[in-house]
């Protein structure tokens, strides 16, 4: 087996492995008020939403997981039939070791031949060149192209990268000159306002802040080290509730996505209360995939279409841009951080009042 194919299992493992580990979470320092009329049926509730030119039935979406071996290419056939019997969209895994090795390429096309009308985005790593990024495009006929951007995983991985100098001139070539949408998205390390503003500044329109709290990447690499370990960079970056926050001087102005530890319906309907336009779920989707099947999932994914639709009726939301509006509890670690980055709490706690 090629060094890299073994690489993606491990991270396949891996990821799996810790998944099983309860950690704390910034979604339990967020609450919403609760206000006592609704005024709306269930079936006023519209989950639909959109975002890079694409529209989308359901407000999540199968984020970037997997691909460049035999073994992840079954899991992605999984990974694509849930998707396309749910009729949510869909993120391959970095599509860079199919340009290293031709062989694999199957692992990644294998998405697209299991769900031929899906809206698939194909995955790259940044520092990438303009020809990969269209390859990539071009091998699963992707509707978007997301370029992860890693630089604590690429540190802490022991064949990783380690020169970063390139890569907001390379991003903005590719934003600038690929034929479809271009998504940029953390790796679980969540984003501060000042990299939202730099990828604003080359062009970036729709860019996934992807925060602390699920696959910790983190972690991963630095179990598969051997010797010079970065246990003390585990916690690296911020939660996905604090990069949304971060985020709140942009939401008007480019798509936020959200993703990193969403475990329920209720930590989607607060990533998009707090802005987002729709939420990547990947390490939960792959434990639920592999532990319970397909079949399992796809009941699963399509009962939280249904309870989301729940939540917006006792929130009297009747649209995903209208979560907007709802109030806001935070608390603990959520609070404290606004209070040093001089970001007003209060404000997301009185937000329905502000716009009657």
């Amino acid at each position: 087996m090629k060094p890299t194919n073994n690489r993606k299992n491990e991270h396949v493992s891996l990821a799996e492995k810790f998944a099983k580990e309860t950690r704390k979470s910034d979604f339990d320092s967020f609450r919403f008020v609760h206000h006592s009329f609704p005024e709306m049926s269930v079936a006023d509730a519209a989950i639909s939403t959109s975002f890079a030119t694409l529209d989308m039935d359901s407000p999540f979406y199968i984020n970037a997981i997997t691909g460049g071996s035999s073994w992840t290419k079954k899991v992605n056939e999984k990974l694509a039939l849930i998707a396309r019997e749910t009729g949510i969209a869909m993120a391959t895994g970095s599509i860079s070791a199919a340009l290293k090795d031709p062989s694999v390429k199957d692992s990644f096309t294998i998405i697209r031949e299991t769900n031929p009308n899906g809206k698939l985005f194909a995955n790259l790593g940044a520092g990438q060149t303009l020809e990969n990024a269209k390859k990539a495009v071009d091998l699963i006929q992707a509707d978007a192209l997301q370029i992860h951007i890693n630089s604590p995983q690429e540190i802490i991985m022991p064949e990783g990268d380690r020169d970063f100098s390139n890569w907001l001139t390379d991003l903005e070539k590719i934003v600038q000159q690929v034929s479809v949408p271009v998504i940029v998205k953390e790796v679980g390390f969540g984003m501060s306002r000042e990299t939202i503003q730099q990828l604003s500044s080359i062009g970036v329109q729709t860019i996934d802040i992807s925060g602390q709290g699920g696959t910790n990447f983190a972690q991963i690499e630095n179990y598969r080290r051997v010797s010079d370990k970065f246990d003390y960079l585990e916690d690296w970056g911020q939660s996905t509730v604090i990069s949304l926050i971060e985020a709140q001087p942009f939401i008007d102005k480019i798509e936020i996505l959200a993703s990193g530890g969403i475990r329920d319906p209720l930590d989607i309907v607060k990533s998009l209360a707090l802005g987002a336009r729709a939420v990547g779920i990947s390490g939960l989707f792959l434990h639920m995939a592999l532990r319970d099947g397909v079949e399992a999932t796809i009941l699963e994914v399509n009962a939280w279409k249904k309870q989301i639709a729940s939540i917006m009726t006792l929130l009297g939301k009747k649209s995903i841009n209208d979560l907007n509006q709802t109030d806001v509890i935070l608390l603990g670690e959520v609070k404290d951080w606004c209070d040093v980055r001089n970001i007003d709490a209060s404000l997301f706690a009185n937000r329905s009042s502000q716009n009657r």
